[in-house]
């Protein structure tokens, strides 16, 4: 067989991982795989190469994706997808794996439509995707903010502030849900468990007036301008606030253990579902067990964070 890989997207740590369990996993097997460079632009472009096992070696615990990735506007339009079969066609590609969160899975059901033979691997640190509980890099990312939030709690402390940190995550809330648990963060705001803006300011308040050193405010992106929001704060409450958008930074660093096992295992689970002639899925892990659904299931599924949030309200 010969197989085509490429990352796609945001990037996420462990996309490197991933990519040298499935290239190490088709050499092993006898097959043949070629790298496509800055993802689906690549495919349009024709930029392949014919990658080797130490093409992957040390990658392992490399951030980012050394492939490289990017978002293909043009990748939307018909003409474009069938000038990206044809290069499939040309170097006899059997089977195409894609790395990536929610845009990647829709160009993958996009080729899936058109009859190419594709298998999804789920890598994006939002964790927005259905199919599995976590995808490559949620685990990372939400690391590093739980760093952050530590290091913002100690400071706010010391000089008696409210922080607000601004997390990632798209529409989806799990990047804020998670870390905010783990920071114990007094309020947790995502698009999925919305706070009253006003009775938040008014418990700020409060807080102040009994002495309260510090408070954590957690918010996934694209609610409030945290920036207004902290000066708002500030004005109404007298508790004296700061907003920290944490930005790119949560991208980046080196995958920690559960990302590079979970790429790992997702990585050679898709080239061994292209080998049994298993296409039009994505692989995921489901209680510790290696799942695969269909692309376009996977688009439409929601995952249940009603415990999770539940639990914010009683410990808050």
């Amino acid at each position: 067989m010969r197989f085509g890989v490429l990352t796609s997207g945001g990037d996420a740590p462990g996309m490197n991982a991933a990519l040298r369990a499935v290239v190490r996993t088709a050499i092993h097997y006898g097959h043949h795989i070629y790298g496509i460079k800055n993802g689906y632009q690549g495919l349009i472009e024709n930029d392949m190469v014919l990658l080797l096992r130490e093409d992957v070696s040390g990658m392992l615990t490399k951030g980012g994706t050394f492939l490289g990735t990017a978002r293909s506007k043009d990748f939307l339009k018909l003409e474009v997808r069938e000038l990206a079969i044809r290069n499939l066609q040309k170097r006899n590609i059997d089977a195409l794996i894609v790395i990536g969160g929610d845009g990647t899975f829709r160009g993958a059901q996009a080729l899936i439509e058109m009859g190419v033979n594709v298998i999804a691997i789920p890598a994006t640190i939002d964790n927005d995707l259905g199919g599995t509980d976590f995808t490559i890099g949620f685990n990372t990312a939400l690391n590093t903010i739980v760093e952050a939030i530590d290091k913002l709690r100690d400071t706010s402390s010391s000089h008696q502030r409210c922080s607000i940190i601004e997390t990632m995550g798209r529409e989806g809330g799990d990047l804020a849900i998670y870390a905010g648990i783990c920071g114990g963060a007094e309020f947790i705001i995502t698009k999925q468990h919305s706070v009253d803006k006003d009775k938040m300011i008014q418990t700020l308040a409060q807080w102040k007036k009994e002495g309260r050193r510090q408070a954590i405010i957690v918010a996934t992106e694209n609610i409030f301008n945290v920036h207004d929001l902290a000066e708002e704060i500030t004005q109404k409450s007298g508790f004296a606030t700061r907003a920290t958008v944490l930005g790119y930074i949560q991208r980046g660093g080196a995958p920690v253990p559960q990302d590079r096992v979970l790429a790992t295992q997702l990585g050679v689970y898709a080239v061994e579902l292209a080998m049994e002639g298993i296409y039009g899925v994505g692989v995921g892990v489901r209680q510790e067990t290696l799942v695969n659904a269909k692309v376009v299931d996977i688009l439409s599924e929601v995952d249940d964070r009603s415990p999770l949030y539940e639990l914010v309200d009683k410990v808050s």
